[in-house]
């Protein structure tokens, strides 16, 4: 017959593994020791219920955390003493005191996320958003996870170019949940505050309560998530927490420039669960949603402006949104302070420089496309790992292209054509100089190609 067991229980499953792995032997003994018959002592995981706010106290309610994959054992034996205390509030309670915040019961934690997190712009709502074909599943999207009480879909991964409109997405999601769900703990911030914040932890040998914060909160929102590519501790802490809130069905928002399957330098385990929900793109803007744009802030700023201004700005800004409201903001401050009138003519003269950046950047797609068009193969080609000189000459002339007509890196290029290592870029735009200062003909096929590109 199997003696009997000790039966211990403990609120989450990281708890349960680290006191079994760390403890296990030691509190057997200690039984052993009392009652010799006690064959094992077992750690099981019971969940505390989330009980709700008493009337009138303030209280937002904790669901302790649940999760298999916390199975790294806090830094050092003072975070362990204190273990039994850790949770979310207690958490709350340390970043607030740090902080300089009030010890008053039931407001320590959602403070003290705010302290984490990064502050939300009033303009950035849903109201203010301008929807147009490349952006309307993104908002639909968004406008769901902000309206609904359960998450809709989990993640929510959002996509784009830099200022089409990420940030004022993520920002109107928080400012919805807000209003609709205000007991809901919600955290935004960037990957880059996130990674200072764990390190910080690291260093201040801190790292349960950051755990505990994190995992803790109903909707995460991570914005330019492709900055923590190569960071691998980064990429562990942000790996588990993610998984910790899914699986307690808690929402989680992300942004960033490139697809999942796209991040360069993200493990291939977390491209893979951050596609596991809906991940909706922001292409690049129309004219018409530029349009709409412009006349959007046109009508919040009270200033008249000419219609063949708005026009003319939607039509040669077309790089990203965040420029163009930046120009329409230079012309209204302009003529506010020195007192002129708004005329075409003063637009084109005020943002000159703005208009000649714009006239000339080319991307290593275009000039991709364009090559190979002129040498007669394809676009593949550019990509691919064929090494005849039919293929191999026009791929180099994209490279030296691209190093000339770009504001890339040399390992930013080497990516777009197939993966390649920057040393080729460096060989391939030394060769195609030799070449060009060799041979006439060459040389005006690549002076060519370049004017082609830049008007």
């Amino acid at each position: 017959m199997r003696g009997p067991k000790v039966r211990l229980t403990v609120p989450s499953r990281f708890m349960r593994d680290w006191i079994a792995g760390n403890y296990g032997e030691a509190l057997l003994r200690i039984w052993q020791d009392e009652l010799p018959e006690v064959e094992a002592v077992d750690v099981v995981v019971t969940p505390r219920a989330p009980t709700a706010p008493m009337a009138g106290a303030g209280q937002v309610p904790h669901t302790p955390i649940v999760r298999d994959d916390f199975n790294y054992p806090p830094p050092d034996a003072k975070e362990a003493d204190s273990l039994d205390g850790v949770n979310g509030k207690a958490a709350a309670d340390k970043v607030a005191k740090e902080n300089g915040l009030s010890a008053t019961p039931g407001q320590n934690e959602l403070r003290a996320i705010e302290a984490y997190g990064g502050p939300l712009d009033p303009r950035f709502t849903f109201d203010a958003f301008v929807v147009g074909k490349s952006n309307e599943l993104a908002y639909a999207a968004a406008r769901r996870v902000g309206e609904a009480g359960q998450p809709p879909f989990n993640p929510l991964f959002l996509y784009g170019g830099v200022g089409l409109g990420k940030t004022h997405l993520m920002h109107a999601i928080a400012w919805q949940i807000q209003r609709a769900h205000p007991s809901k703990r919600v955290i935004y911030l960037s990957a880059e505050q996130f990674m200072y914040q764990f390190v910080r932890a690291v260093r201040t040998k801190d790292t349960m309560a950051f755990k505990e914060m994190f995992r803790s909160v109903d909707v995460l929102m991570i914005d330019d998530v492709q900055f923590i590519g190569g960071r691998e501790a980064t990429q562990e802490e942000f790996f588990h927490t993610f998984n910790a809130l899914v699986d307690q069905n808690r929402q989680v928002v992300i942004s960033a420039d490139k697809s999942p399957s796209d991040l360069e330098g993200v493990e291939e385990r977390m491209r893979s669960r951050l596609g596991w929900g809906l991940v909706a793109d922001i292409h690049p803007t129309t004219y018409e949603l530029r349009l709409s744009i412009l006349q959007a802030k046109v009508e919040r700023s009270g200033v008249e402006v000419p219609p063949k201004v708005i026009e003319f700005l939607a039509h040669k800004i077309t790089s990203n949104v965040r420029e163009l409201e930046g120009a329409l903001t230079r012309i209204i401050a302009h003529a506010s302070l020195v007192g002129r009138p708004i005329t075409l003519e003063a637009a084109q003269e005020l943002l000159l420089d703005l208009l000649r950046a714009c006239d000339r950047r080319v991307t290593i797609e275009e000039i991709q496309k364009k090559v190979a068009e002129h040498f007669n193969i394809r676009v593949a080609d550019m990509h691919s790992a064929r090494r005849a000189r039919a293929v191999a000459r026009p791929r180099q002339v994209a490279m030296y292209l691209s190093k000339q007509l770009t504001a890339r890196s040399l390992p930013e290029i080497g990516r777009r054509f197939g993966g390649r290592d920057h040393t080729t870029v460096m060989h391939a735009v030394r060769k195609v100089e030799e070449l060009i200062a060799l041979d006439s003909g060459f040389a005006e096929d690549v002076e060519l190609l370049r004017r082609m590109l830049e008007t």
